[in-house]
């Protein structure tokens, strides 16, 4: 709990503003720390003592003088949850320091805790990171899918709730070079700034919350009974509008389907990287993508390169000759999202209905289709589709 580095740090501090010297001693008595280095690594056998006891102790010359390593001053118990862990000491005429002892001793027990809860809240960090990464790659010809819900367990997670994968992507666009004497900022604390942001907002107990890559932030969010899908978008809206609220940074957020396993919450998590890369390429300027929404498009994605160019030249090929192709692709694909219906068309798409008409009469005329023969219509939208993805656009693995 009290490192050598820490106590060096406080005594260096403590003994420069106070004028005299601070020791801190390990709870074996060994000076693990010193505005006088020449101390660090000696035995001081006063606070072997003060340890026991918890009590402080003063030391005049001739006291000190019959002890090992110790000179006069007073020496003080630094305690934590109610346990000992060495002392701090500071050189000098009793007289002298003694008013300073009870001030030292408690700013070096705040320093201590302070210490102590950054050390814990990383290693929970890092816990959290683990976990959601051996979830990600989960595989069960590996690992049980019962050793991560214990581990889990362990770290005050519950697996077995429903939880959604959320995937958040941070980028921070290129801005020339560095005007100068401006500052730098600190990738470490961009991090650590990012985390809180995304803690604040799923800030339930059972949300893990974890940095999974540079510029990515993975979460695992419980899900309430009777929770709604508008609920989560909005508070991943509210994410990515904080961080575009900070100079250079844009996030974009996907979403997964909710789980309640250990193999649901991984293809969740890639249902979520999915819907971010595919979202990118079919949603404009959103900045919040549901896998829900592109079903259809990931598994598109999925098929090999040559068979989409095959399916869009073979199926849409006099229709993307024509420079109106946009339009029409997008007519397409409303037609079918709104199921074949004509008013709801022309609300998807904000025209007059006489206009997709219009619209629908070019598209049979140049592919010798009907519109309303539904079997060669899907065949055209997903055409459309594959057209919309582009190359490229098969999603990784990671």
């Amino acid at each position: 709990m009290l490192s050598p580095s820490l106590a060096q740090e406080i005594a260096g501090d403590t003994s420069a503003v106070i004028g005299f010297n601070v020791l801190i001693t390990d709870a074996d008595g060994m000076v693990i720390g010193s505005g006088d280095s020449s101390r660090v690594g000696t035995f001081h056998e006063a606070s072997v003592e003060v340890i026991r006891t918890q009590e402080p102790a003063t030391h005049n010359a001739s006291q000190a003088h019959q002890l090992r390593g110790v000179r006069p001053g007073v020496t003080l118990p630094l305690v934590t949850s109610g346990r000992a862990v060495g002392t701090v000491g500071i050189t000098g005429t009793p007289a002298q320091v003694r008013r300073f002892g009870l001030l030292v001793k408690r700013q070096t027990e705040i320093l201590l805790r302070e210490s102590v809860m950054l050390r814990s809240r990383l290693l929970a960090e890092r816990a959290a990171e683990t976990l959601l990464a051996d979830i990600a790659s989960y595989d069960p010809r590996v690992v049980e899918g019962d050793f991560l819900v214990f581990r889990a367990a362990e770290l005050g997670f519950d697996l077995r709730l429903q939880r959604v994968a959320v995937a958040i992507e941070v980028s921070v666009p290129d801005a020339g070079p560095r005007r100068q004497g401006a500052p730098t900022r600190d990738m470490a604390l961009i991090r650590s700034e990012l985390l809180r942001t995304v803690r604040e907002v799923f800030a339930d107990p059972q949300d893990i919350v974890a940095s999974t890559a540079p510029g990515w932030i993975g979460v695992l969010r419980r899900l309430p009974a009777r929770a709604e899908a508008a609920s989560l978008v909005a508070d991943c809206r509210r994410i990515t509008d904080v961080i575009a609220a900070q100079d250079g940074l844009t996030a974009r957020a996907g979403i997964g389907e909710p789980a309640v396993s250990v193999a649901g919450l991984r293809d969740s998590w890639q249902d979520a990287r999915d819907a971010l890369r595919l979202g990118a390429r079919v949603t404009g300027g959103s900045r919040v993508h549901l896998i829900a929404e592109l079903r259809v498009h990931q598994v598109l994605a999925a098929v090999n390169q040559p068979a989409r160019r095959r399916l869009v030249e073979l199926t849409a090929a006099t229709l993307r000759a024509q420079p109106d192709w946009p339009v029409l692709r997008d007519t397409i694909t409303a037609w079918c999202e709104s199921g074949f219906n004509l008013v709801r068309t022309s609300a998807a798409l904000h025209i007059h209905r006489n206009t997709v008409v219009y619209r629908m009469h070019k598209i049979e005329q140049l592919t010798g289709r009907p519109l309303r023969e539904h079997r060669t219509t899907m065949a055209l939208y997903l055409a459309c589709l594959a057209d919309e993805l582009g190359e490229g656009a098969t999603p990784d693995e990671g």
